[in-house]
């Protein structure tokens, strides 16, 4: 009888400790990775993050991922090329003068976003590009990624932009935004979630040009005569060391994977990633947040795909002004798997 009962105990101890072990399994898919510390800014570079963010903390990851949103990319870029963040999203221009900075041991993981810039108006009469000469465009920007982009638009439209438009600069986009909604600036060239924010505030409002949509009209023209026929504006990108994607180059691709599959969740599922973005401060308000994401064009761009649709983006900023992208465009080493 002891006999029996001995076996009957030892059988239930081996059937719990089967129960318990397939639960935490379940729960946490991680024990096959390693760790990452993983950066992002808050904003459109950063929503694409906010699912796996979810998975991460409920254990559903293969990699253990330990995430930081900035408020800016100041308060991550000593950190990338330090190696304290192995895999960061950060702006695409930044990523280029990061490679320039470190003589070339960062590497371009995937583009992640495209153009988050619109002319909002408060009025009707902006339908092209064309149609802004004569007036004044309030933006942010100066001596930056903006302005480039808003001069290279002018310019390519037939609107001289140091003769036919007043171009007036705000520090913040904050400052942009409240000039809009007290009604002292009718045409703004403004980034997003700040472009949606200020659509929900005012009604008299509207979004007149997207800016995305009228860079793919043109054909970028560089130096050399080199054309640009499927230039984008790539404006956010996924960076990390190339040692350390050479030292982990499997579980690299395992986040690669994953942070794919969070993107297109995000795409998919607006009002769930725009509670998920609030909840992890990437944008301040899920409600912005979900009207904010359509027109943050998030993507999921890699290798040769990604070289050839930022080449042209690169040698706008390059041409404007060259230390916007570190003084030299980028080899071709800088795009992984890109040959």
């Amino acid at each position: 009888m002891k006999t029996a009962r001995k076996l009957t105990a030892i059988i239930l101890s081996m059937i719990l400790l089967f129960a318990l072990s397939a639960c935490g399994n379940n729960q946490n898919q991680s024990t096959g990775g390693v760790d990452m510390n993983i950066a992002c800014i808050a904003g459109p570079t950063g929503v694409g993050m906010s699912r796996l963010m979810k998975l991460s903390d409920d254990k559903q990851t293969v990699n253990n991922y330990t995430f930081t949103v900035a408020s800016s990319p100041d308060e991550i870029t000593g950190k990338i090329i330090s190696g304290e963040f192995n895999i960061a999203s950060v702006p695409t221009n930044l990523a280029a003068k990061l490679y320039k900075k470190s003589e070339g041991k960062i590497v371009m993981l995937a583009a992640n976003t495209l153009g988050t810039l619109s002319v909002i108006e408060n009025g009707n009469s902006v339908n092209s590009f064309a149609d802004l000469k004569g007036k004044t465009i309030y933006s942010t920007g100066e001596g930056s990624n903006p302005e480039y982009i808003l001069r290279y638009l002018l310019n390519a439209n037939g609107v001289d932009p140091d003769k036919d438009v007043t171009i007036s600069f705000f520090a913040e986009p904050n400052q942009l935004a409240a000039a809009i909604l007290a009604g002292n600036a009718d045409i703004a060239f403004v980034p997003e979630p700040v472009a949606t924010t200020v659509l929900v505030k005012k009604d008299t409002l509207r979004r007149a040009l997207i800016i995305n949509d009228e860079w793919e009209k043109l054909t970028i023209n560089g130096a050399n005569g080199v054309q640009y026929e499927n230039s984008k504006i790539v404006m956010g990108c996924i960076v990390a060391l190339k040692s350390y994607v050479d030292e982990n180059k499997t579980h690299v691709e395992e986040f690669l994977k994953e942070y794919k599959a969070s993107i297109e969740y995000v795409n998919g599922n607006v009002e769930d990633a725009a509670a998920l973005c609030e909840n992890y401060g990437i944008i301040a308000s899920a409600a912005v947040a979900a009207k904010a994401i359509p027109n943050c064009n998030i993507v999921y761009i890699t290798g040769k795909e990604m070289k050839d649709s930022i080449d042209g983006y690169f040698n706008v900023l390059f041409t404007a002004d060259p230390s916007s992208i570190g003084g030299a465009m980028p080899g071709d080493d800088f795009y992984y798997n890109a040959q």
